[in-house]
């Protein structure tokens, strides 16, 4: 009968085994939930720089300060 599992000359049971398999998916779950969200934004802000450019913005800005340099 199996009742734990041999890891570096400690028994494990398989309980331990298992609930330590399950926060592990769980922490993974959360980094990759966190890696999407940090992904998003950054993927909305180039999109608004792109409406931005192609607005011409940035070129008025430009503009408007060299207008105003003495």
């Amino acid at each position: 009968m199996l009742t734990g599992l041999e890891l570096y000359g400690i028994t494990l049971p398989l309980w331990a085994f298992f609930l330590i398999g399950i926060i592990a998916v769980i922490i993974v779950w959360k980094l990759i939930k966190f890696a999407i969200k940090i992904l998003l934004v950054i993927v909305v802000f180039f999109v608004i720089l792109i409406g931005l450019d192609y607005l011409d913005v940035f070129g008025w800005i430009q503009n408007l300060f060299s207008i105003i340099s003495f």
